[in-house]
């Protein structure tokens, strides 16, 4: 069982009140859509996680495979433009690229904003030509979004 630093208070509240999360990138290909997986399978409890992107790219199948070996299914996602979700009140928006970051854009709620930029894993990749090295690029971007994801509840109780 992962535990996490945060208080009864807060575990309860969250509990209560789902808090509704938007994992932003660009194409919602790759590392938003492992966003989202992690944090379903690891916070389903307290966090609904979303996906997007300020456009439309298609699932990564390498993304769908690295997930797949950790023990999580996004086989059933699929790449959504921002547009598709603008009316949701989402309580955080996490950009999880640099281009999604700058190119935010705006909405109606008052979600809280998080930068928590990770490597393309397609561009780590470009050059490689053995497709195990490949997949490894995606594998280690897959834990490094674990990891930050494992802490996102603290995350969310100090903002």
């Amino acid at each position: 069982m992962i535990r996490h630093n945060i208080t009864s208070e807060f575990f309860l509240y969250l509990l209560m009140h789902k808090t509704n999360v938007l994992f932003l990138c660009t194409g919602n290909s790759c590392r938003s859509q492992m966003a989202e997986g992690w944090a379903r399978y690891l916070h389903g409890n307290i966090i609904e996680p979303y996906s997007a992107g300020t456009e439309i790219h298609g699932m990564n199948r390498n993304a769908v495979q690295v997930m797949a070996e950790a023990g999580v299914d996004i086989s059933s996602h699929h790449s959504k433009n921002v547009e598709e979700i603008q009316n949701i009140p989402f309580d955080i928006i996490i950009t999880v690229c640099d281009n999604a970051h700058e190119r935010c854009p705006v909405f109606p709620s008052e979600a809280k904003r998080i930068h928590a930029g990770f490597d393309d894993p397609p561009r780590l990749a470009e050059s490689i030509d053995d497709p195990e090295k490949k997949l490894g690029c995606y594998r280690k971007v897959r834990d490094e979004i674990r990891d930050f994801i494992t802490q996102l509840p603290g995350t969310i109780e100090n903002m």
